[in-house]
C-alpha cells in the first residue's frame, strides 16, 4: 500500500481555514494546524488547499460532447479534472430517444469505473428533451413533454441525478411531485413560464434552476417571471459564472438573494482546445473570442472550466472561502453528498491545490494525483 500523501498549506477547512497539513489516501485521515482569523491572502504565505470543484452541468471538454457516447465522457472528464474538477454530472442535449440510449450507456460505463487521470462521474443531468420549445436556446428542437414511464426507462440506463424541465409544459407539475418523491433533483429550465408556474414547480418538488437567467423568462418589476420566482424563493440555483451568460451585476443580484446559489460550467467540447468548430450534440458550434455559439450568434454553452469560475468569483469581490462553497460546497450538498465538496476527516480526498494567483498547482481525485501536464 502506498504511503499517504501530506499536504501542507492554507487548508479550507469545514470549520474554517487552517495553516498546516492535511494527510490523506483515498479519504482524509488528518488535518492539523494554526486556525487563522483572517482570509489567508491576506497574509500573503502558501498555498491554497481546497475541496475539489464539483460540476453538476457539463455537456463536453478537450474535443468530445457527452452526446457521442463511446470514450467521450472519460475524455471530457480527464480535461477537467486538469482544471480541479474532481466529481461531475455528465449532462446531454434534447435529442431523440434512440441518441440519448446511446449517450446514457455510455455514461452508465463512466460512472461505474473511474479510470486514472478522471474526475469521478456521479450521474447525469438530464438537460431535456423535457423543456419548452419556445425557449431550446442552443438546445435541438427535439422537446417533448414528459412521461414517468420513459423517465423510469431513461434512469435504468444510467442514474438520473438531475432531470431539467420546464413545468408550464402539460403535465409536467404532476410529474415534478413524483419525481421529487423518488428522489431525484428537479431543476426549472428552458422555460417560459410565469413567475406563478415557478412558485408552483418549487411547491411541487422543484428544488432549483438551470442556468440562471438564461433560457428563461426574464424579470419585469410588473411580470416577474422565472427569474422572479428564482429571486425570490428559491435556496439553489446553477449559474454560469464565465461573464458572458450573465452580467456580473446579475450575479451580484443573484448571489444576494439565493442563499445556496452554485457554480456550472454548462461546457462543451471546446473548452480546452483552440478557436474552431466543435460539436454540441447534433449542432455544430464556434468557438472565437472565449465564447461557443450558434451560426446566428446564440450562446452555445461556454469553454469555462471550474477554476476560472472560481477565479472570476473572486475578481467579482468574493472572498476565497466562499467562491469554494459555491464551486464546491453547495453542489455537494444539492446532491445529499456528504463526503464531498469539503475538506474533512472521513471525506473523499477530493482536493485541489492552488497558488497564490489561483492558478492550479495539484489536483486529488479520491486521493489520486491527476498529471496536469496538458492542462
Amino acid at each position: 500500500m502506498n504511503a499517504p500523501t501530506q499536504l501542507h498549506g492554507n487548508v479550507l477547512t469545514s470549520q474554517g481555514w487552517i495553516q498546516g497539513n492535511m494527510v490523506f489516501d483515498q479519504r482524509i485521515r488528518a488535518i492539523d494546524g494554526r486556525p487563522l482569523r483572517r482570509e489567508p491572502r491576506v497574509i500573503d504565505e502558501g498555498d491554497y488547499i481546497l475541496p475539489g470543484f464539483i460540476d453538476l452541468h457539463v455537456h463536453g471538454g478537450g474535443g468530445r460532447d457527452v452526446m457521442e457516447g463511446g470514450d467521450a465522457v472519460q475524455v471530457l472528464s480527464r480535461l477537467h479534472a486538469r482544471h480541479g474538477t474532481t466529481s461531475l454530472l455528465a449532462t446531454t442535449m434534447t435529442a431523440p430517444l434512440e441518441e440519448l440510449e446511446v449517450a446514457l450507456r455510455a455514461i452508465a460505463d463512466a460512472c461505474g469505473s473511474r479510470q486514472p487521470g478522471q474526475a469521478r462521474v456521479l450521474g447525469v443531468h438530464l438537460e431535456g428533451p423535457y423543456i419548452n420549445p419556445g425557449k431550446l436556446g442552443a438546445q435541438p428542437d427535439f422537446a417533448i413533454e414528459a412521461s414517468l414511464e420513459q423517465v423510469d426507462y431513461l434512469n435504468s440506463l444510467a442514474p438520473l441525478k438531475l432531470i431539467t424541465i420546464a413545468p408550464e409544459v402539460d403535465g409536467h407539475l404532476k410529474l415534478v411531485c413524483k419525481l421529487a418523491h423518488r428522489g431525484m433533483k428537479v431543476q426549472i429550465g428552458h422555460t417560459a413560464g410565469s413567475y406563478d408556474d415557478g412558485v408552483a414547480a418549487l411547491a411541487h418538488g422543484a428544488s432549483g434552476f438551470t442556468h440562471l437567467f438564461n433560457a428563461m423568462s426574464g424579470f419585469h418589476h410588473r411580470a416577474p417571471g422565472m427569474v422572479g420566482a428564482a429571486l425570490a424563493h428559491a435556496t439553489y440555483a446553477e449559474l454560469i459564472p464565465d461573464l458572458l451568460h450573465v452580467h456580473p451585476g446579475a450575479i451580484r443580484a443573484a448571489l444576494r438573494a439565493i442563499p445556496r446559489l452554485f457554480c456550472v460550467t454548462d461546457s462543451t467540447a471546446a473548452a480546452g482546445m483552440p478557436d474552431g468548430d466543435y460539436a454540441l450534440g447534433r449542432q455544430v458550434v464556434h468557438k472565437c473570442a472565449g465564447g461557443v455559439r450558434l451560426d446566428d450568434g446564440t450562446l452555445a454553452g461556454s469553454v469555462l472550466t471550474m477554476d476560472q469560475a472560481l477565479r472570476n468569483l473572486i475578481a467579482l469581490g468574493m472572498d476565497v472561502a466562499e467562491a469554494s462553497l459555491r464551486t464546491s460546497t453547495y453542489a455537494a450538498d444539492y446532491l445529499g453528498l456528504s463526503d464531498r465538496g469539503r475538506l474533512a476527516t472521513g471525506c473523499h480526498a477530493d482536493v485541489v491545490v492552488l497558488d497564490r494567483h489561483f492558478a492550479v498547482k495539484a489536483v486529488y481525485v479520491e486521493g489520486e494525483e491527476i498529471d496536469l501536464a496538458d492542462a
